[in-house]
């Protein structure tokens, strides 16, 4: 049972974790005039170097030995490092070509794609409120595609291989951080071959441009790993509805940073489309939290009925020598 400090510890680290993620778009723009590919190589190889520190310090070697002896996680893990490319490279290119509304709108509808998802492809059936989420969702899609004058396809590309890198990572199995490990392992080679391309090229961005510049490159790997650690602080603390409910910060603050900080247009067909996905989302989670609620409640049945049970069956054979007096004095 966990106690009430360590929920709020969970807490905390949750809260820590997605505003980090929300507020990521202020460092993108910092690392220019790199280009974003150069960006996203910097960030596979300096998280690699990052999380093997971090490994060397709390010694968890062994689920290595593990990966190494199963060709299908090694599978997975590529495909989970491709994905997570995609998803990563396409973020900061967004980011930091004035797209931070459209990239938080992906964020916003990854968990209707997941739902999507989990019935395509692991047959799951929704409950009606989801299924009605979902369709929301869709049109909120079709109305942003006619405010935009085309699909979103910076929203939907994030949100499906967000959504796809979920699906991988849960059929690995393996903590976050070397989940992490292994991904940019994959990652480190093709990214530090491009950045010596870079360098022959004399195009190279890191260490052109200053030390606080250079320095800033780097920290790509302290800013992918650390909000992850606090996840993962966060995950094994706190209830997943909790989780469920924390995650919508990120982009919340991703989308009041577009509007506020960097200025991006919200003309009313956007708004309207927001509006549907933000209904969307409320739906979802009054329907994740109800059932959380229907399902803790039939828990708690069960087991004040087991313990009921229990106390009946205690209390039979006590009751048996009382009896027995009176059978006696029976004429």
């Amino acid at each position: 049972m966990k106690t009430e400090n360590e929920e709020r510890a969970g807490l905390l680290y949750g809260i820590g974790a997605y505003g980090m993620w929300g507020l990521v778009p202020l460092f993108w723009p910092l690392l220019k005039p790199a280009g974003s590919v150069e960006i996203l190589a910097h960030r596979m190889v300096w998280s690699l170097v990052f999380v093997g520190v971090a490994l060397l310090a709390v010694r968890r070697w062994g689920w290595m030995r593990e990966l190494v002896r199963s060709p299908r996680k090694l599978g997975l893990i590529t495909v989970a490092a491709a994905v997570i490319t995609v998803n990563w490279g396409l973020y900061i290119w967004s980011v930091n070509m004035g797209h931070v509304v459209e990239a938080s709108l992906g964020y916003f509808i990854n968990p209707l794609v997941t739902i999507a998802l989990g019935v395509l492809v692991l047959q799951e059936r929704l409950r009606p409120a989801q299924w009605a989420a979902v369709g929301i969702g869709f049109a909120a899609v079709l109305v942003l595609a006619i405010g935009y004058g085309r699909p979103p396809w910076i929203s939907l590309t994030l949100a499906f291989s967000f959504a796809v890198y979920g699906l991988v990572k849960k059929k690995v199995n393996i903590g976050g951080l070397e989940s992490l490990a292994a991904e940019t392992a994959v990652q480190f080679l093709p990214a530090l071959g491009y950045l010596v391309w870079l360098g022959t090229q004399g195009t190279l961005a890191f260490g052109s441009h200053g030390a606080g510049h250079t320095a800033l490159l780097a920290a790509t790997g302290i800013v992918t790993a650390v909000p992850l650690v606090c996840f993962g602080a966060a995950a094994i603390r706190v209830p997943l509805s909790t989780l469920g409910l924390l995650q919508y910060l990120a982009p919340t603050f991703q989308f009041l940073l577009g509007v506020l900080y960097f200025h991006e247009a919200m003309p009313p067909e956007r708004w309207a489309g927001f509006s549907l996905v933000w209904l969307a989302l409320t739906i979802l989670t009054w329907d994740a939290l109800r059932t959380a609620r229907r399902s803790r409640a039939a828990m708690e049945a069960a087991k004040a009925t087991a313990e009921a049970a229990a106390a009946d069956a205690t209390a039979e054979p006590a009751q048996a020598p009382a009896a027995a007096p009176t059978a006696r004095q029976a004429p």
